[in-house]
């Protein structure tokens, strides 16, 4: 190998995956994001956190296509996907899980599942009638990675319930399984944490370790700091709609403007 082939591939591992650049978005004239700026690791958990209002939400709905921002770019490993919507960030390797556990209710929670799932050849009718033993191949291996998720994620008795029979908090494990179904090369995680039970949220915090520890880069936004302490490798702090710092949790903790942000709030983002 030359030098010039292990400083391209050092490169290309050290490169962020992504990039956020200056980042608007305003409603109706008031700036939710406001020149939003920093870059995602690979293979690290990067936490959002920030006062209501800062903008945190917004961020993951651009960062996921549901918004187009209005002014800013968004660089994904290398390649500007700046106004991609939900489909196109999705194949990209951009998945989201939702601020309130999203499902379909009276499916079976595999079924929820295998939803996430992106490459189902059954999903083309060509192929389904004139491939139908590969596609039965193919249908038989999802269900099992399908399985194996809700296993990982201590779901295992809840395989066939209906999907509203679950609690808050294995919704949400259901919504990471359904994400990771999708296999995401970024994972956007908004409130993983909110309203769960301590030990379910023990299982999150450990899984969302080892989703990281599989290469897969991880933003979160969470208000739970102990939960946080123990994901983050680094944590972002936002204040309408801008970045205030990034560290680890004990320095921006201590930081005065992210202390001033919290004790005197913000107006405008949120």
């Amino acid at each position: 190998m030359t030098l010039a082939m292990e400083k391209s591939m050092t490169d290309s591992v050290a490169a962020p995956i992504l990039e956020i650049r200056d980042l608007s978005f305003a409603y109706g004239g008031v700036y939710a994001l406001d020149g939003c700026t920093f870059s995602v690791p690979r293979g690290e958990v990067t936490g959002l956190i920030g006062p209501n209002g800062a903008g945190k939400s917004t961020l993951i709905e651009a960062l996921s296509g549901f918004l187009t921002p209005h002014r800013g770019s968004i660089v994904f490993e290398g390649n500007d996907i700046t106004g991609f919507g939900p489909a196109q960030m999705a194949r990209a390797g951009v998945i989201r899980t939702f601020q309130t556990a999203r499902m379909l209710p009276r499916l079976p929670v595999i079924e929820n599942v295998l939803i996430g799932s992106m490459t189902q050849s059954g999903e083309n009718a060509f192929k389904a009638l004139f491939r139908r033993r590969s596609w039965a191949e193919e249908e038989a291996t999802l269900r099992q990675e399908a399985l194996d998720l809700l296993q990982w994620l201590g779901l295992q008795t809840h395989v066939n319930e209906q999907a509203g029979t679950l609690s808050g908090g294995q919704r949400r494990l259901l919504e990471i399984a359904r994400a990771l179904m999708a296999h995401p090369k970024l994972l956007l995680l908004d409130e993983p944490a909110a309203g769960v039970f301590p030990q379910t949220i023990n299982l999150i915090a450990d899984r969302v370790r080892e989703i990281a520890a599989g290469g897969v880069s991880v933003v979160m936004v969470a208000h739970n700091m102990n939960f946080l302490s123990r994901v983050a490798d680094e944590t972002v702090v936002m204040a309408q709609g801008k970045v205030l710092t990034r560290g680890s949790l004990d320095y921006v903790r201590s930081h005065s403007e992210v202390v001033a942000a919290y004790l005197g709030g913000t107006e405008g983002a949120r």
